[in-house]
């Protein structure tokens, strides 16, 4: 008759276990805060430059039928970027800017750096601001980011034991971990 390890207690995470323990929403939002702000200025930046060039025309005026453009550029560049740097700090990394800053890390189910897939999954909400290439229905971008940080808020917060929320199950099971 073959042993079997115990099973893992309730609410315990399968796999390799790590040491550290999970991140606090207070710290999360800090860093979530901190890599906001940063983003807010890398993409205030880029999209401006670009929107302002893609708007303008010879005279220096703005074309009315560009404002369309405008606003779809917009929604795809901030979009692009914002998945960008989540993704690829996450799965390279480990950690963004504001996690670094926050001492957290973003562990894949294996204990190591989330794959880009994972990254990706765990930020897909980040994705929302695309829905400006919609005339209307644009504005809901917004909201959906809103709820999408509320539900993870209160998933983190319900979330006593390993602190995770839809966006880290959705993630195969991706954890934020506090360090040192």
């Amino acid at each position: 008759m073959t042993e079997h390890p115990p099973p893992p207690a309730y609410g315990a995470t399968p796999g390799p276990q790590t040491g550290a323990r999970p991140a606090e929403l207070l710290d999360r939002f800090l860093a979530r805060l901190i890599d906001g702000i940063l983003l807010a200025v890398v993409n205030g930046i880029i999209v401006s430059a670009i929107v302002v060039s893609t708007v303008m025309g010879d005279s220096g005026g703005f074309y009315t039928a560009s404002t369309y453009a405008a606003s779809a550029v917009s929604a795809v560049l901030t979009t692009v970027i914002n998945l960008a740097y989540f993704g690829y700090l996450e799965s390279s990394r480990g950690q963004t800017v504001g996690k670094m800053v926050m001492k957290l890390r973003t562990h894949g189910p294996g204990g190591g750096n989330p794959t880009l897939e994972q990254a990706l999954k765990r930020n897909i909400w980040m994705a929302a601001p695309i829905l400006g290439i919609i005339p209307v229905i644009g504005a809901l971008g917004g909201l959906i980011q809103l709820v999408a940080v509320i539900m993870i808020a209160v998933g983190i917060h319900n979330d006593t034991v390993n602190r995770q929320a839809w966006h880290d199950h959705f993630a195969d099971e991706t954890r934020v971990v506090k360090e040192g």
